[in-house]
């Protein structure tokens, strides 16, 4: 499946549409086309500042954000990369703590297009591309990358050199290409993803990662051991519990009381407290506990569990959004709305079981109106529980709701979470 990009700007909407016209030729695994347009740029991603390299099913972005806010919380000026985005593709590169202009975006994808345009590159190693080079130009402090897909084979993974690597909650998602077969990989599910994962280790570099069921520990564990980094997993070399009022944070260097996460929702304590770990266990950027406490506050993460504004699309009403879109994504929204009643407007692509995030809030649901999720194929209502209907869009479903006072949760994809964000002008920024 490709992504999909637009914008409002017509030199930055022509090289989209260049990218458009992308895709990933059938079986093609490997750094090497990678590799080989990075060394016609003049191999960037050698000229980082520190980075923080991120992998995970879920909860890498939310990592991410947190890493970025500790780190801009000490003073330093910040570069990130995550994906997908939500509304705009500069969104995807944040240089020295600023979304990149159209301008000089049209320009870096023109060049960037440009040197590899006979190499048949894929959408997201442009894209990545494109972020290293723009990073190895503009001063920085420190660089936070989302790993896209997996590990191994994602294109991030030609960082050498990082500061750390951190990997965030497993489970099982993207089964098409992370669970495809091969020799010399792990056979059981959960293990094959936790070694696809662990795969961004590199030498010398700490791998700081949760806890994780036996059969998982132990492929990160062997391939922490395979490339020669350090291993820093929760509950051995650091530790965190959340209570009711606080976040508490241990480690060889000592203890934190840290508030807890203004970002909603009950995983977040442990993304942020992975995100404290890997700071903590490298020696290439300085933090202080101060940095960690105010970067735990101030961390924005949108489509997460966001509670949206008041605006065009909601008006006064309670809306919750949310891109989870697999089973460990349905499990936190299950937890987070546990003893309540909502109504559900879901959109998920076809590629993606309902279930998932159907059957954890089996409870709570009032209703579900099933909507489409804007240029992918998805799921239509017979795919979903009898007594579900259908909405031509998000606004066209919020409108057939009753006025009952029970809070709306829209949820199912990424891309769908995009549009409700464009239409009740809730642009990242």
């Amino acid at each position: 499946m490709r992504d999909f990009a637009r914008s409002e700007n017509s030199a930055v909407q022509a090289q989209l549409d260049r990218l458009a016209q992308l895709s990933v030729p059938d079986g093609r695994l490997g750094l090497v086309t990678i590799r080989a347009l990075l060394d016609r740029l003049g191999n960037p991603h050698e000229r980082l500042p520190p980075v923080f390299h991120v992998a995970g099913t879920n909860g890498k972005g939310s990592t991410c954000a947190f890493l970025r806010a500790m780190l801009e919380a000490e003073g330093y000026r910040v570069h990130v990369t995550t994906s997908p985005h939500l509304v705009r593709y500069n969104e995807r590169f944040r240089v020295a703590g600023e979304l990149i202009g159209d301008e000089r975006l049209a320009q870096l994808l023109g060049e960037v297009l440009d040197a590899g345009e006979d190499l048949n590159p894929s959408f997201f190693e442009v894209t990545i591309a494109a972020a290293f080079t723009e990073f190895a130009r503009v001063p920085a402090d420190a660089c936070v990358v989302e790993v896209g897909l997996g590990g191994r084979f994602d294109a991030t993974n030609v960082l050498e050199k990082p500061a750390a690597c951190g990997i965030a909650a497993l489970g099982i998602d993207h089964e098409r290409f992370l669970l495809a077969p091969e020799e010399g990989v792990p056979e059981a599910p959960l293990a094959r993803i936790a070694f696809e994962k662990a795969g961004i280790a590199k030498s010398g570099a700490s791998l700081v990662t949760l806890s994780y069921p036996e059969i998982a520990s132990s492929e990160i564990e062997a391939a922490a051991a395979r490339h020669g980094a350090p291993l820093a997993m929760r509950a051995r070399e650091w530790s965190a519990a959340a209570t009711d009022l606080e976040l508490h944070y241990a480690d060889r260097h000592g203890e934190l009381a840290l508030s807890l996460p203004t970002l909603p929702g009950p995983h977040q304590p442990e993304n942020a407290a992975l995100a404290a770990a890997m700071l903590r266990h490298q020696d290439y950027v300085p933090v202080s506990a101060r940095a960690i406490a105010s970067g735990i506050r101030s961390a924005v993460w949108p489509a997460r569990l966001q509670r949206l504004a008041p605006g065009p699309l909601t008006g006064d009403r309670e809306i919750w959004l949310d891109g989870g879109h697999n089973p460990s994504a349905g499990e936190i929204l299950g937890r987070h709305f546990a003893g309540q009643r909502l109504h559900l407007v879901i959109g998920m692509l076809d590629a993606k079981d309902p279930a998932a995030i159907t059957a954890p809030l089996r409870g709570a649901i009032s209703s579900v109106t099933v909507v489409p999720v804007p240029g992918h194929d998805w799921h239509p209502v017979g795919a979903f529980a009898d007594g579900s209907r259908a909405a031509e869009d998000v606004p066209a479903a919020l409108a057939a709701l009753p006025q009952d006072g029970l809070p709306v949760l829209i949820a199912g994809s990424l891309y769908l979470a995009g549009e409700v964000l464009r239409l009740n002008a809730e642009l990242p920024d």
